[in-house]
């Protein structure tokens, strides 16, 4: 299985405690960082809403897989709690791409780092994507270089009866979702790697993953 983790340059320490995260739990796994600046095929110019250095590039997994098989993609302010690759009973070859379908109301006006938060139909969705790569065709370089953000984060490259649902648990929103039982914490509005977000929810496992990360 290939797991792709967005890579910020101002996240890199919640990249690292991310990916052992998973490496802790799961065996037969690849991780893939997606670098913007080791993409020769994204051209897209500076966009000064985008949050993250990965806004788009995350849907360009289908074609670094090849369009073939199945492929994730997280956020790096993302831990895991199981292994990950359970994931995988929920894919169904009827689906482009499987999701877990918030509805939620913000908190605040500011997100994760201090950048302005904006509210759109979908929102989120597009954090942990379980790709059906071979029926992604579509889904190209260009096309990522080129759409709208509403076309890509929301979707418009399926159609409703191809987009799958993943349960809350496999993006726990932090801070918004209670009592459960998380698979994969999304530190979404900040983590504790943040001075601003030492204590918020769920900080004691991610702290419990940092000390892991670098005393293994």
């Amino acid at each position: 299985m290939k797991i792709y983790i967005g890579y910020d340059t101002e996240q890199d320490l919640a990249y690292e405690v991310c990916k052992n995260s998973i490496l802790r739990r799961s065996k037969d796994i690849e991780i893939i960082p997606i670098k913007k600046t080791e993409l020769s095929e994204f051209t897209r110019g500076y966009d000064p809403l985008a949050s993250t250095e990965f806004t788009y590039t995350r849907f360009l997994v289908p074609y670094l897989n090849d369009y073939n098989g199945w492929a994730l993609f997280i956020d790096c302010d993302i831990i895991a709690q199981v292994d990950i690759e359970n994931i995988l009973d929920y894919k169904d070859d009827k689906y482009k791409v499987i999701v877990t379908k918030h509805d939620y109301e913000l908190h605040g006006d500011l997100k994760m780092g201090g950048k302005v938060q904006s509210n759109y139909p979908r929102k989120n969705w597009s954090s942990v994507m379980l790709f059906n790569c071979s029926r992604c065709e579509d889904l190209t370089p260009h096309v990522v270089n080129t759409e709208t953000p509403q076309y890509l984060h929301q979707f418009g490259w399926c159609d409703d009866g191809e987009i799958g649902e993943l349960p809350k648990e496999w993006n726990w929103l932090s801070g918004h979702y209670h009592n459960g039982d998380p698979k994969l914490i999304h530190y979404t509005d900040g983590g504790p790697w943040l001075e601003q977000h030492r204590n918020c929810c769920y900080s004691i496992e991610w702290n419990e993953e940092w000390q892991r990360t670098f005393t293994s």
